[in-house]
């Protein structure tokens, strides 16, 4: 599950990476254009530009505190409850044994 959340981080923040990138060769193709209507344009994707980074700044720290939270949080678990831990992976493992034995 873990992993599963990990991988959907980073696939979000390199979509959002790509979304910002993509933004940004916008605003360099809007540069040369002139007139009113463009240079609004460009203000208003360098707000939403500098908006999305520091939102994915946020994003990117809150997740790694989370992480950092949820692995002591399993460490000192682990350590106050080990022979519970111990006696549950045996039993999901005899579990999955008698599962597969089955089917055979």
């Amino acid at each position: 599950m873990a992993r599963n959340a990990r991988e959907t981080k980073e696939k979000l923040v390199n979509d959002f990476q790509s979304v910002i990138a993509d933004t940004e060769e916008l605003m360099k193709f809007v540069s040369n254009e002139s007139g009113g209507k463009a240079q609004a344009l460009r203000d208003k994707l360098d707000r939403n530009l500098k908006l999305a980074k520091d939102y994915l700044h946020d994003v990117e720290g809150s997740v790694v505190d989370k992480s950092r939270v949820a692995a002591r949080v399993t460490d000192e678990y682990v350590h106050e409850n080990a022979w519970r831990t111990v006696g549950l992976a045996i039993g999901v493992g005899i579990l999955i044994g008698f599962l597969i034995r089955d089917r055979d």
